[in-house]
């Protein structure tokens, strides 16, 4: 399973697209502060979407797709299926 996500520092925050096989770990990781660049520097880490794909080539043609989105369509996104923009990482660690 491979999973396209977006994380966010706050509700409404900028949106962050990222695509792995491990999304808790992933998450984790940036909670941490562990993976350097836009995240670390900016506090991202709040799991505001995701969706799953069956193989690592689908989720990479839907990261690359979202992530020349405008703004607007990512927080569309988002809205759709989280309109609170809550953190959905505890849900994700059962």
């Amino acid at each position: 399973m491979f999973y396209v996500y977006m994380l966010a520092s706050k509700p409404f925050g900028t949106p962050y697209v990222g695509m792995t096989s491990d999304l808790a770990r992933r998450v984790w990781e940036h909670k941490n502060k562990l993976v350097p660049g836009f995240t670390k520097r900016c506090g991202v880490a709040r799991l505001v979407w995701f969706e799953t794909h069956d193989t690592v080539e689908a989720a990479i043609q839907r990261e690359k797709r979202i992530k020349e989105w405008k703004r607007d369509w990512k927080v569309n996104l988002i809205e759709r299926d989280n309109p609170r923009w809550i953190d959905l990482y505890q849900s994700i660690l059962r």
